[in-house]
């Protein structure tokens, strides 16, 4: 039996309400904003909830290094037939370009406006 449920993914940021936009035009879903623009969270229509929350002082991931890791990254499902027309959307919403292999695997490596890293899969 589970002790418990993940119910939220959380990720500290700079710009809270920057990055729940960058993320609900990539994922979909709703925002909802604690008015304060410190803790902005987005309800997938999944209902899967992903928050970001203001870090003063933040400083992002250098991947692939150490020295600042990664900590966690997202993967994100995309459809074969769409994967490229996705990595151009999302580089178009600010994303950047970490890692890929020119197609050798069935992911590509990014990070989003603040530094977080995500992979855009196939399966």
């Amino acid at each position: 039996m589970a002790i418990a449920t993940l119910t939220t993914t959380v990720l500290d940021c700079p710009e809270p309400r920057e990055l729940a936009a960058f993320y609900a035009t990539v994922l979909g879903g709703e925002l909802e904003d604690d008015g304060k623009g410190d803790w902005v969270q987005l309800v997938g229509p999944d209902r899967h909830v992903l928050a970001f929350q203001r870090s003063a002082g933040y400083q992002p991931p250098s991947w692939p290094s150490t020295e600042h890791g990664q900590q966690l990254h997202l993967d994100l499902h995309v459809p074969r037939a769409e994967w490229d027309a996705a990595e151009r959307r999302v580089l178009e919403l600010g994303a950047t370009l970490l890692e890929s292999d020119h197609g050798k695997r069935d992911w590509r490596v990014y990070a989003d406006p603040a530094g977080h890293p995500f992979c855009l899969c196939v399966g």
